[in-house]
């Protein structure tokens, strides 16, 4: 493909319903810029920088994401479906702080929830499980604080 090479500055330009097919737009430096209800298919992303965006409502598919960092992020109500998280670590994962812009003083929150996942040598240190429910769960193994389950129900 024999491209032409044509830097573009564009400010205060309104390019709505543009088209770029066979593009080369790498080290884009984008500021201040809506791509509300853009289409991006087929597009090499790596290394890519996202900050101080709103992404609610997006739909990501069919995406490599291995080595993905993410941070300060607003995951309410997410829909995690059919991914590999071997090797995935949350950290600092909290409800909303007082002063948040979806706290609720009265902490009913819409439960996270794990469906038909292999969580298999996960690892929880230093966690808030209050009140969580395991249900129709394979507990082969499970041990809390060095004790395994199995062992525990056995003496009931």
């Amino acid at each position: 493909m024999n491209l032409k090479a044509e830097p573009l500055d564009l400010q205060m330009a309104d390019i709505s319903g543009s088209k770029w097919q066979e593009v080369r737009a790498e080290e884009l430096d984008i500021d201040n810029v809506s791509l509300a209800k853009t289409k991006i298919n087929n597009v090499n992303m790596s290394q890519m920088t996202l900050n101080d965006v709103n992404m609610s409502g997006s739909k990501i598919s069919n995406a490599n994401l291995s080595g993905l960092g993410i941070q300060h992020a607003n995951l309410s109500h997410a829909v995690i479906d059919q991914v590999h998280l071997f090797g995935t670590e949350f950290h600092n994962v909290v409800l909303p702080n007082e002063g948040d812009g979806n706290y609720h003083p009265d902490e009913q929150y819409k439960p996270v929830s794990f469906h038909n996942c292999n969580l298999s040598h996960g690892q929880f240190r230093n966690c808030d499980l209050s009140n969580v429910e395991i249900t129709d769960c394979d507990i082969t193994g499970l041990k809390i604080n060095g004790i395994l389950i199995s062992d525990l129900i056995k003496g009931k």
